[in-house]
């Protein structure tokens, strides 16, 4: 993806900062030519706030979130509220922050900065924007005082993410983000590393915290707006993702979480993620599985998927373009993909007849849908196919999948996977690691079943 195509959003910058008073306008520019088309500045303090209202009413590029950082915990008196509160209503604010607790320098003192996190908490409660967190070195009380002040009713994002693997869970489960800096790239920063690894790229904002934390190659240097494609491109890395899909679902969490930004409604049929094309015909399933994130939202990687109607093979063909461009196309999407069978088999012979590489991710009923073994009729259209088996019997597997087969829909999936070799050249069965799926007992299954066996990563959509 050519940096003229990217579309990343810095979500933590503070351009008010001194260092860019001298050349902030060559500074956005070279964030624009980097791909960076939207910038949050945030305050630090009543000045600071009001510096990034002024900036994101002077630029189209730029929103403000304003608030008052621990350090100056001592300006968080009732007319210093009152005049943050008056900074919140101005046009293009969009978060309480930065506020939290920095035990680590203690510039204010301690008492000072929990009551001043509480008040605008409070604030940003009654005026009903996210927050921005501020944590250094104070994790449990962070996420106590997030609890108690009923933080999750507004949500928001750890700045600076600078907790370990159970941190950003406890984050997580209260509905926050984690956003990450240019310190990924650091050669001694493995224990973040582990985390972005660890947790779901759908949580996850990316931001320069300019002028500080310049990624490895400028590291040292004052950092800005631009530089933070290095941090996505890490993150990439870590995820195994191209950039455009950090670029994408890093955007769509900036969007989900501030409202800036867009939602890209053109990729709801044919959708990428690496060099993948994912096929999305139907919304329908034969499964209500209780862990399907479809019933809180239908976007995956950034894509939203839900359909206004099921398309004709003319319209999925011109989603698709040309399917030489993907080194393969999936009939996946958010539903069953062979209860349009008929679909599949003329779309999978015309990708056939252009050498294109097909794979189907099924929950594996179909046979019992169609009435026959359709795996014949897959055979020689189709390279690959994976198959959610998901439990290891049949009463786990109507309690997790609940399909609406009853108890003849466990039976079927095996018999399905058992079959499938003979037709089939990759035959792949799966369970998502969803608390109570015995994940051994799954593989145990699939080798009984003769075929190769994949854990898919709960909440890891795509």
């Amino acid at each position: 993806m050519t940096d003229k195509l990217l579309s990343l959003v810095d979500s933590h910058a503070h351009l008010d900062n001194d260092q860019f008073k001298d050349d902030l306008d060559q500074v956005l520019k070279n964030a624009d030519e980097a791909g960076v088309k939207q910038i949050l500045t945030i305050g630090c303090d009543l000045q600071s706030s009001a510096k990034s209202v002024a900036l994101a009413g002077s630029y189209s590029c730029i929103h403000a979130a304003v608030g008052i950082h621990p350090h100056d915990a001592t300006e968080a008196t009732p007319e210093g509220l009152a005049l943050l509160e008056t900074l919140a209503s101005a046009p293009k604010v969009v978060a309480i922050g930065e506020i939290g607790l920095d035990f680590y320098r203690d510039r204010s003192p301690r008492d000072q900065q929990r009551e001043a996190f509480r008040q605008q908490i409070k604030l940003a409660r009654s005026c009903d924007k996210p927050i921005i967190v501020h944590d250094r070195d104070a994790h449990a009380e962070v996420l106590q005082i997030l609890r108690e002040e009923g933080a999750e009713q507004v949500g928001g994002v750890l700045h600076c993410f600078s907790g370990d693997l159970e941190m950003a869970k406890a984050c997580l489960d209260l509905g926050f983000y984690l956003s990450f800096t240019g310190n990924i790239t650091y050669p001694k920063n493995e224990g973040l590393r582990e985390v972005v690894a660890g947790i779901p790229i759908d949580r996850i904002l990316i931001e320069s915290d300019c002028p500080y934390l310049s990624p490895q190659p400028f590291r040292g240097k004052r950092n800005e707006p631009a530089y933070v494609k290095l941090t996505a491109e890490k993150i990439a890395e870590i995820k195994n993702l191209t950039l455009a899909d950090v670029s994408r679902v890093t955007n769509r969490n900036a969007y989900d979480l501030f409202g800036i930004g867009q939602v890209d409604q053109q990729t709801k049929l044919a959708y990428q993620i690496r060099n993948s094309l994912y096929l999305n015909i139907t919304n329908r399933c034969t499964n209500s599985c209780v862990f399907c994130p479809k019933f809180e939202d239908f976007v995956v990687k950034g894509h939203e998927l839900k359909l206004d109607h099921e398309p004709d093979i003319d319209e999925v063909k011109a989603a698709i373009g040309n399917p030489q461009n993907y080194d393969e196309i999936v009939f996946c999407g958010y539903g069953e993909p062979l209860l349009r069978l008929d679909l599949i088999l003329e779309l999978a012979t015309w990708l056939k007849q252009q050498q294109v590489r097909v794979r189907i991710n099924t929950d594996g009923q179909a046979n019992l849908v169609h009435g026959r073994n359709i795996l014949a009729e897959l055979s020689g259209k189709v390279d690959a196919i994976s198959v959610s088996l998901n439990a290891a019997n049949p009463e786990q597997y109507q309690q997790l999948c609940q399909s609406r087969f009853a108890g003849k829909g466990y039976q079927a999936v095996k018999d399905f996977i058992k079959l499938a070799p003979a037709y089939i050249p990759a035959v792949t069965a799966t369970a998502v690691s969803y608390p109570g799926v015995d994940i051994d007992a799954c593989r145990k299954v699939a080798e009984e079943l003769g075929v190769e066996f994949r854990t898919r990563e709960y909440n890891e959509v795509g």
